[in-house]
């Protein structure tokens, strides 16, 4: 079963639900991530993370399992999960993989396109090279070194950029040149499980997403930040972009009331959220959608 949902649409607890549902009725039951930021450990408060009580409750995977100084990706992910899915169906097991990441559900249901994985001496060197010099000044280079993929991603897009210079400095070949090879044989073809996008109405969504920041710092968001803040990371890495970290290391610099971190995470979020809503519309219209 895939649950796909934009934040605080409340996948988590659906998952979480249907799992023990099942190891009531004598089943096992996994719930598996699909989620790009919980992946990574240090800010389970942060991401919204299943709390300890659910995962002692019902066994939860690839949740937490990548240091924060690592850049993570879809490939890593696939190959993260290939073992998971293959333990649950060895087992009988319910598998329920739950996320906000659209592009991991892609990936699981369709293929992928088989990029080589990257040298960490590469991804360094580019990661330096944008804290040095910034988006910007990295985008022009792609586009003298490879126009047509400069062409479609954004001066601001660091990721996007980075990721274009490591797979041609690593290749030789524009990322766009691999995009367009045949993708690799999906894990779960798309017709082969239940697949849910739980859709709640706006105003309800964002009375979640406003309530849920209002708890966080009584959470421990505060002390993840600080100990994350400790370990003197890239601000580039994807962990370092979690929604609140910026806030919230904002409000230990004494640079920012408390309240009005919280309100400036909670209309961030409230943003992110609607760029998901609508990349679900757009992309899973052939999914069950659930007004939860």
């Amino acid at each position: 079963m895939l649950i796909a949902g934009p934040t605080a649409s409340g996948k988590s607890a659906a998952a979480a639900s249907l799992a023990v549902h099942a190891m009531d009725r004598g089943r096992a039951a996994a719930v598996i991530n699909a989620d790009s930021m919980q992946v990574y450990g240090g800010l389970r408060v942060l991401t919204a993370r299943p709390d300890v009580e659910a995962e002692a409750d019902v066994p939860h995977r690839l949740y937490g399992h990548v240091p924060p100084s690592e850049r993570y990706s879809v490939g890593r992910w696939l190959g993260d999960i290939a073992p998971v899915l293959a333990e649950a169906r060895a087992q009988g097991a319910l598998a329920i993989v739950v996320g906000g990441t659209g592009l991991y559900f892609r990936a699981l249901t369709e293929g992928l396109t088989a990029v080589p994985e990257i040298a960490q001496e590469i991804r360094r060197r580019w990661l330096e090279a944008l804290e040095q010099s910034g988006p910007e000044e990295l985008h022009a280079l792609l586009s003298e070194r490879d126009p047509a993929t400069a062409s479609r991603l954004k001066p601001g897009d660091s990721t996007r950029i980075v990721r274009a210079l490591e797979v041609l400095d690593a290749t030789g070949r524009s990322l766009l040149d691999w995009q367009e090879q045949e993708t690799s044989a999906p894990l779960l073809p798309a017709g082969s499980a239940r697949r849910l996008v739980l859709s709640p109405e706006r105003p309800v969504l964002y009375g979640r997403i406003d309530r849920r920041f209002e708890g966080m710092v009584a959470a421990g968001a505060l002390d993840e930040v600080r100990d994350l803040l400790k370990l003197e990371l890239s601000p580039e890495l994807p962990a370092m972009k979690a929604i609140g970290v910026r806030e919230f290391a904002a409000v230990l610099a004494g640079e920012m009331e408390p309240a009005d971190a919280i309100a400036r995470a909670q209309q961030e979020t409230r943003r992110y959220a609607k760029r998901q809503g609508t990349w679900f519309r757009n992309q899973m219209s052939d999914w069950e959608r659930i007004d939860a």
